[in-house]
């Protein structure tokens, strides 16, 4: 009698190198794709949080008066040594972007780097800040981002699509950031 041979079913090592070379191309023209919608959505929150500052620094200058914020802490939220609500602490900005936890003054958010400049870091009503700056630079330039904002007490944001323009100072954005950046008004 002839033997009796039976084959097992499955795929072969070549069947399985297909389909994984498969996958790879797959990914490789999706991920680069999802890494530019990564970067434009960091740009539009970079955008909207810059956006908040002025809407909080607004509010600051009218409650407090004291002319706008000293530092971005000083409109985030009570805690630590800041028990309650007041000029040290406004609560008029999240934890995160205001630099209160985790403490630094110069927060990230999305792939952005918030540096903040006023003439004085503890106004008082002798010596308020009439003027202050904001600038988002991307923390990786062309990849978690690549324009840079920086927004004023003109409440005007300026757009440097190129991310050459990163820097103000206490009197505001400087007159070098490109003109035809200029976004609406927050």
């Amino acid at each position: 009698m002839g033997k009796n041979i039976t084959r097992q079913a499955g795929f072969s090592l070549i069947e399985l190198l297909i389909v994984v070379a498969i996958i790879l191309i797959i990914a490789a023209i999706a991920v680069p794709g999802l890494l530019r919608s990564k970067a434009v959505a960091n740009e539009a929150s970079a955008a909207n949080s810059i956006a908040q500052m002025g809407k909080g620094n607004a509010t600051y200058y009218i409650s407090f008066d004291l002319g706008y914020a000293g530092s971005l802490a000083q409109l985030g939220p009570p805690g630590g040594a800041c028990a309650s609500v007041s000029s040290g602490c406004a609560d008029m900005l999240d934890s995160l972007i205001s630099g209160v936890n985790p403490a630094t003054p110069t927060p990230v958010k999305n792939g952005y780097r918030f540096t903040y400049y006023a003439a004085n870091a503890v106004p008082t009503t002798a010596a308020p800040n009439t003027t202050f700056a904001v600038v988002a630079t991307p923390v990786l330039p062309g990849s978690s981002g690549a324009s840079t904002f920086c927004l004023d007490h003109t409440n005007n944001m300026l757009k440097d699509s190129a991310g050459t323009q990163t820097v103000a100072d206490a009197t505001g954005c400087a007159t070098t950031w490109p003109i035809g950046g200029t976004i609406a008004p927050p």
